[in-house]
């Protein structure tokens, strides 16, 4: 049951910053202004594409806000890393910022003034960051943000892909709070053009990876279909077919693609660990193929993270609080940290769990 919607949330004063390339040699850095009685207009600054900018992004639940260098070139992150670092993994926050934050702060990821510190460790977000939720904007700069920070101690923070960011990508926006309908056209864009290739925020989710071996942990928000073991593909040549179809929706071309880009079989998409009647073989067999331990998904609800099929496969996708409004029963954020050779579920005040 959905109840207690919060005011604040309606509030979109200094909402942004929503940057764009133009002419493909200016920075178009826009803010929401205004409110909706009075109505809304936009506080609008123009750089060169390779200048170093300051932004700041505003949070109305509490009026706080954090600060971040725009990058307007991305490199493709790696497809497996090997350093025996902590992990700490979390999915499907679906736009819910502040759950997100307040988490991270009391799991020592950040401090309290959003500051990383988890030192040369591994931060994975496996999945559906946005929709449903009435701060998108705001939980992508943090991810941004913080890539940014843990960069420079060492750290990594591993945004996968997931479906919904695809399908912002494919135009496919019926999961999408109305509001970001009313925000593209307060400034003067189509729906699809935020996440697009003009869009800064666009660009930089475009080059990230839908699947990652990291410490022999293979992390993907929806998992990996049987017949994927026997598809002679490496972690690297997957990433580049997906990456190559971000910006175009599934529709079947009869070859080896399509396991990878479809909406059922596709590693963003596929729910068979919890829908379908495997043999514990074929997760065998999956794992095999990257010479990973355990695959660790998000994408299908679970009442808590718990590992299945003898302990080969993670989910981590819980029912986290929303951020502008109550459900019930009221949801209870948990997620995964894997360190050396024990797993934990970790818990909302801290707390953790071996599991």
């Amino acid at each position: 049951m959905h109840y207690g919607d919060d005011p604040l949330a309606l509030n979109w004063h200094n909402d942004g910053p929503y940057i764009f390339l133009e002419n493909d040699s200016i920075l178009k850095v826009n803010y929401i202004k205004g409110n909706h009685d009075e109505g809304y207009y936009l506080e609008q600054k123009e750089y060169p594409f390779d200048s170093l900018v300051s932004a700041k992004c505003y949070y109305p639940m509490d009026s706080s806000s954090f600060g971040f260098q725009i990058r307007t070139s991305f490199q493709t992150p790696n497809s497996t890393y090997d350093d025996q670092n902590k992990i700490f993994a979390i999915s499907d926050i679906e736009s819910n910022y502040k759950t997100f934050r307040d988490f991270l702060i009391n799991s020592k990821v950040i401090d309290k003034n959003l500051n990383w510190t988890f030192g040369s460790a591994h931060l994975v977000l496996v999945g559906d960051f946005v929709d449903r939720g009435q701060f998108t904007t705001q939980t992508l700069w943090f991810i941004y943000k913080l890539e940014q920070e843990a960069e420079k101690q060492g750290g990594s923070v591993h945004f996968i892909i997931g479906n919904h960011e695809l399908k912002n990508m494919h135009g496919n926006y019926g999961a999408a709070a109305p509001k970001y309908t009313e925000i593209a056209s307060i400034l003067n864009k189509e729906l699809i053009e935020l996440y697009d290739p003009s869009s800064i925020i666009g660009r930089w989710m475009a080059s990230k990876n839908a699947i990652e071996l990291i410490n022999g942990n293979l992390f993907v928000h929806g998992g990996i279909h049987p017949d994927l073991a026997d598809a002679n593909l490496s972690l690297e040549e997957i990433n580049h077919i997906i990456r190559n179809n971000y910006y175009q929706p599934f529709e079947p071309t009869g070859n080896q693609d399509d396991l990878l880009t479809s909406t059922k079989t596709g590693p963003c998409w596929y729910r068979g660990y919890f829908k379908d009647d495997l043999a514990q073989q074929e997760i065998e067999n999956g794992l095999d193929r990257f010479n990973a331990k355990t695959v660790i998904v998000g994408h299908t609800l679970q009442s808590e993270v718990n590992r299945q099929y003898n302990g080969k496969v993670i989910a981590i996708d819980v029912h986290h609080p929303k951020d502008d409004h109550k459900n019930w029963p009221e949801g209870k954020s948990e997620a995964l940290l894997i360190d050396g050779d024990k797993l934990y579920r970790v818990f909302a005040n801290g707390d953790k769990e071996e599991i």
